[in-house]
């Protein structure tokens, strides 16, 4: 089902004369460093560099105030709302940094409507909106892409003595309704549904204003900085009478199985209003990530449960442990000598994202982080955290550890080293903080305990299910997997159930032939060595979250025993590390 709406805008801003900035070393002038106001504009379909008023304009994104005389000062006008918003943006969960950086010009509209809202905060220029809408009459901020079918017209003139800008726009977007019933229409998010969106995520995970003040955030950053997942994300929702009600968040990512790099479909954002539910919206929703997963060729999909009997119903399943340690103060290792040392590093740092890379790519289940990716890592850590890299005597990193202290307690969250000597390292650099700390808490992701290694080995350590995941193509997954034998002579069958992606059910024999892998799906077969199990057992035994000889005692997979010592002997030892939370 398509609709389609049309929705026209009236923006006036009007600014105050006042005088130009100066930032550091940095001295604005001239156009900025930036394209001239008919090239910004061009997108608007009329150039109007030779039309602007000289007026001094004050962008009041710098503290320096320096004088200065502008060529086109309606140029400097634009170019400085450019440059906040891309500031804005980039300076993690900062307030206005007072700072210029170079912005591209695509899609300008939207940052200049984004940066005139965030000029607010400042208040250098006054901001009115006026929307008449087919559908509705109420207040929205302007939702517009470069490109999208769009009409509008631009005029600088003078009013009662100000300076005032008027844009007057026409925008056309059509709505392709994946499902209908009734009053609830299911579609794709777009960022028009941006402030919904970012409702729902903190009403149904419970994200207070205490919260926000806690991690750095306020609500108008928190919000933009949700953005760019509906830019890059799979953003799936149910609409009551075009309210958001239910929704659902899918990220395309990579993830690392066992030195195979393969795609997967990251799960997040799971929400519903509490007047909707028990309608039955997040499992079609679920239903239709799962086969929007599939198109897109990822054959796994991980989450991280509010709840695991729900998601295992669906064909999740645990495949890594969050391991939380308590080390007091007189139980932290001795020093062990080591020839590199501890670097505290920004949380950008070059070498602290590749000792994370380099790590990801060699270890089974860790995820292969992209830029968004981290921002996600990121995005609930409060302002005081740190990152300290070990480098060795040549100065290659070769470890780190994120980490934050407060209240005498040294608060790892994650520490990661390359080889023993960074591991020594790390910790030397952790004791030294003997002083000033009475205990270390932290999370152990590894999937092993910790307390063999100390040599007071009566340190607390709690263990908790972590991350699930799922086979979202089996045929695809069983072709990719990298066994640790391929037995020619061997002619194996997974006879696999999944009810909720009907694609998946059916027997697939795997077998080897010149160092391949194939995996062919066989009708009404009478042969041995068959394995018969559930997508959720699959996905856990091949992860190795679980071992197949585990599984069999437990009657999750049927099989005859003999077939055990082969599933031994295939499926790498190996338990998942994932640390990451999306």
């Amino acid at each position: 089902m398509r609709a389609r709406y049309t929705t026209r805008y009236n923006v006036r801003i009007s600014v105050p004369p006042l005088r130009c900035c100066k930032n550091g070393s940095h001295t604005v002038s001239g156009n900025g460093g930036m394209p001239s106001v008919s090239t910004a504009l061009s997108g608007f379909g009329r150039k109007l560099g030779s039309d602007l008023p000289r007026f001094p304009t004050h962008t009041g994104l710098a503290p320096s105030p320096a004088r200065c005389d502008f060529e086109k000062s309606g140029t400097l006008f634009f170019n400085a709302f450019a440059y906040g918003y891309w500031t804005y943006y980039n300076i993690r969960k900062r307030k206005l940094s007072r700072r210029f950086s170079p912005a591209p010009q695509k899609n300008f509209s939207e940052r200049f409507f984004a940066a005139a809202q965030l000029s607010r905060l400042e208040n250098p220029f006054s901001i009115e909106y006026d929307k008449e809408s087919k559908n509705a009459r109420r207040l929205k901020k302007l939702r517009s892409k470069y490109g999208q079918s769009l009409r509008q017209a631009c005029l600088f003139r003078e009013l009662n003595g100000e300076k005032v800008m008027e844009i007057n726009m026409e925008e056309t977007h059509e709505h392709i309704y994946l499902e209908v019933n009734e009053n609830f229409k299911m579609r794709e998010l777009d960022k028009g549904d941006l402030e919904q969106f970012n409702a729902l995520l903190q009403y149904a995970f419970q994200v207070t204003s205490y919260d926000l003040f806690q991690t750095g955030w306020e609500q108008d950053e928190i919000k933009y900085a949700k953005r760019p997942i509906l830019e890059e994300a799979y953003v799936l929702g149910w609409f009551y009478q075009e309210k958001l009600a239910s929704m659902i968040v899918v990220y395309s990512m990579k993830v690392n199985i066992h030195d195979e790099i393969m795609d997967m479909g990251g799960i997040t954002g799971v929400a519903t209003y509490p007047e909707y539910t028990g309608r039955g919206l997040i499992h079609s929703l679920m239903r239709h990530a799962l086969d929007y997963i599939h198109r897109q060729k990822m054959p796994l999909s991980f989450l991280y449960p509010y709840s695991i009997p729900f998601y295992r119903k669906m064909g999740w399943e645990i495949v890594s442990d969050k391991l939380t340690f308590i080390v007091k103060d007189t139980q932290l290792p001795r020093a062990v000598p080591v020839d590199g040392m501890v670097e505290r590093v920004s949380l950008d740092s070059e070498d602290y994202h590749n000792v994370h890379s380099y790590f990801a790519l060699q270890r089974h289940g860790a995820l292969i982080r992209d830029t968004l990716s981290w921002e996600e890592y990121w995005r609930w850590d409060n302002e005081d955290i740190i990152a300290a890299v070990y480098y060795s005597r040549e100065h290659k990193p070769l470890g780190y550890v994120v980490y934050y202290i407060a209240n005498e307690i040294f608060h790892i969250k994650e520490m990661v080293y390359l080889n023993i000597e960074a591991n020594h390292g790390l910790w030397n650099y952790i004791s030294a903080h003997f002083s000033m700390i009475t205990q270390v808490q932290g999370d152990n992701y590894s999937g092993e305990t910790m307390a063999y290694l100390f040599d007071d080995s009566e340190i607390t350590e709690t263990i908790s299910p972590y991350i699930m995941a799922r086979i979202v193509d089996v045929k695809a997954f069983l072709t990719d997997y990298p066994y640790q034998v391929q037995p020619e002579e061997l002619k194996l069958h997974f006879l696999v159930h999944d009810a909720m992606a009907p694609w998946n059910e059916g027997d697939y024999m795997v077998s080897w032939r010149d160092g391949k892998t194939i995996c062919e799906r066989v009708e009404n077969n009478q042969s041995i060595n068959v394995v018969e199990l559930t997508v959720n057992t699959l996905t856990t035994m091949l992860m190795g979250y679980k071992r197949p000889t585990y599984l069999y005692e437990h009657e999750k997979i049927q099989t005859e025993y003999y077939m055990l010592t082969w599933l031994e002997r295939l499926i790498p030892v190996e338990k998942p590390y994932f640390s990451d939370y999306f």
